[in-house]
């Protein structure tokens, strides 16, 4: 007997229909006598659509307010599929994030999970029942509100489940049937990954990867959840129940390195085309300068991704480049500018016509000469690189967004990912 976390995504539940199958891949779990918690999202579109209720009521609202309304969505599938659940046979309930009870931060429309009691939800589970669970949302204990964790965030809410109820695995059902070595629109040959590391995953979602939200990551490689993503749209009946077979067989599996047998040099390309590029020309080059520009950026809530720094012929003047994301370029150029009399003089160009393209891969540890490989092959199809940032095992590069599928399919045949 495995304990088991299963969650669908919007398009899993997007009708009824659907709803249907999603059950009958549940019920193919408590058959097998596996204890089985069920993590929801809402139907595919209900938040947009609860959210455009939200600012055509208020543009300026109560976040507290707002949680109330979008939570709404994921109460809907959860009671739906307890529904149907039951009417199939199978014992099953639905649980409201503030039931379980998921604890969050203050942080309203983006909060954070604090902790999971789930006593209450591992006596239901003992007792045999499916637990349904609403996704994306908590409660704020001290003032017993209804908080959401941020778009996406159903896939934490999973993972959060998984390690409050020490589960065997934690399942997320998608539109694709595991992770791919690049997308499969673009590179016909892209191959699906068995496993891929907790690593290359977070690199992965952090570069332009939609499979898993990146603090679901996180929150899996930290507590050690093993996470499998695998498609709802596979016939329920072709899938073996967890314990039956192994793991890798169907999906990606998402675990430790030292799971990993064989390594590649290179795992798999990612692209992110939501990227937009802000240059400072003329600033004085002196020390605390770089503070003046990120500070006011960081206190606006505004990520920035690739820095890049250059210093001019004359020693007293910098340039400075970095990449934002596309949605927040106009708000960061504003704040650059309400801060010049801190920063001081500056010339300001920006542009969202740019893509980021990144070469993941665990095996880049241990072998040299994977960045002189991608910026040959590059320069070989004529593609100029605009920036550059490295961690240990990934290497991105900012390019001219008209040149991002020829970059990632150059790449990908590069290191070899080609099915053959």
């Amino acid at each position: 007997m495995a304990v088991v976390v299963m969650k669908f995504g919007g398009t899993s539940v997007a009708d009824v229909e659907r709803i249907k199958n999603v059950a009958r891949h549940v019920k193919r779990e408590a058959d097998a006598g596996n204890k089985v918690a069920v993590v929801v999202s809402a139907m595919a579109g209900a938040t947009n659509q609860l959210v455009g209720w939200v600012n055509e009521a208020a543009p300026l609202h109560d976040k507290r307010e707002y949680d109330a309304v979008v939570a709404s969505g994921e109460q809907v599938t959860a009671g739906l599929t307890a529904m149907v659940l039951q009417s199939m046979g199978v014992k099953a309930r639905s649980w409201q994030g503030w039931q379980v009870p998921i604890e969050t931060n203050t942080a309203h429309g983006s909060a954070r999970i604090a902790g999971i009691p789930g006593d209450d939800l591992r006596r239901s589970l003992d007792a045999g029942e499916v637990a349904v669970i609403t996704g994306f949302q908590g409660v704020e204990p001290k003032a017993r509100r209804i908080a959401t964790l941020g778009r996406g965030g159903s896939d934490t809410s999973a993972v959060a489940i998984a390690v409050a109820l020490k589960a065997d695995v934690c399942d997320i059902y998608t539109d694709v049937d595991g992770i791919y070595t690049t997308d499969p629109r673009i590179v016909p040959k892209a191959r699906r990954l068995a496993k891929v590391s907790y690593e290359e995953m977070l690199e992965m979602a952090s570069s332009g990867s939609k499979v898993l939200q990146t603090r679901s990551v996180e929150l899996a490689m930290v507590h050690q959840v093993r996470t499998r993503v695998l498609s709802s749209f596979t016939k329920p009946e072709d899938m073996a129940p967890v314990g039956a077979a192994p793991l890798e067989s169907v999906g990606t599996i998402v675990c430790g390195e030292d799971e990993i047998m064989e390594t590649q040099v290179v795992s798999g390309i990612a692209y992110a085309r939501d990227e937009a590029k802000i240059t400072m020309l003329k600033l004085e080059d002196k020390p605390g300068i770089a503070a003046r520009i990120f500070g006011p950026l960081s206190d606006a809530a505004i990520n920035v991704d690739m820095i890049v720094q250059n210093v001019a012929a004359d020693g007293h003047h910098t340039d400075m480049t970095f990449t934002v994301q596309q949605a927040e370029l106009a708000r960061a150029v504003d704040v650059l500018n309400a801060a010049k009399a801190d920063i001081g003089e500056f010339e300001i160009q920006s542009s969202a016509d740019v893509a980021k393209v990144s070469v993941i891969g665990i095996g880049m540890r241990s072998h040299a000469g994977v960045a002189a490989q991608m910026f040959k092959a590059l320069a070989e199809k004529g593609i100029n690189i605009l920036a550059i940032s490295t961690s240990e095992i990934k290497i991105s590069v900012l390019i001219d967004a008209a040149y991002a599928e020829l970059a990632v399919r150059t790449l990908h045949s590069l290191y070899g990912l080609d099915a053959a």
